[in-house]
């Protein structure tokens, strides 16, 4: 069960921008980051089973599941420095700049 939710807010980290204010998404992509640099990790992974070894993160499970090569440290590296703040800009400069207005709040 922990893992399809931490599926679905992964989801809803990529398709946020469309259907959330940008100061909902912007607060959202900001714990992430917090939690990040305070507990070092992602919290949801251990509730599923997945500890911190070997640089998995959910998103080297999720790209193992379906096949995709990659490389764990590095994916790691771009999920916890850069990924979430460059969804973060996309969101600003969608809604802010672009104009767009979102599905539902």
């Amino acid at each position: 069960m922990a893992f399809w939710f931490h599926v679905f807010i992964t989801l809803l980290a990529w398709i946020g921008p469309f259907l959330f204010s940008w100061y909902l998404m912007i607060s959202a992509y900001a714990i992430v980051q917090i939690q990040f640099w305070v507990f070092g990790r992602c919290l949801l992974n251990k509730s599923h089973g997945l500890e911190d070894q070997n640089n998995a993160t959910f998103y080297s499970v999720i790209f193992d599941m379906l096949g995709i090569r990659h490389n764990a440290e590095r994916l790691k590296g771009q999920v916890r420095k850069w990924i979430y703040p460059m969804l973060a800009l996309f969101t600003l400069l969608l809604q802010l700049l672009f104009g767009w207005k979102p599905l539902l709040f």
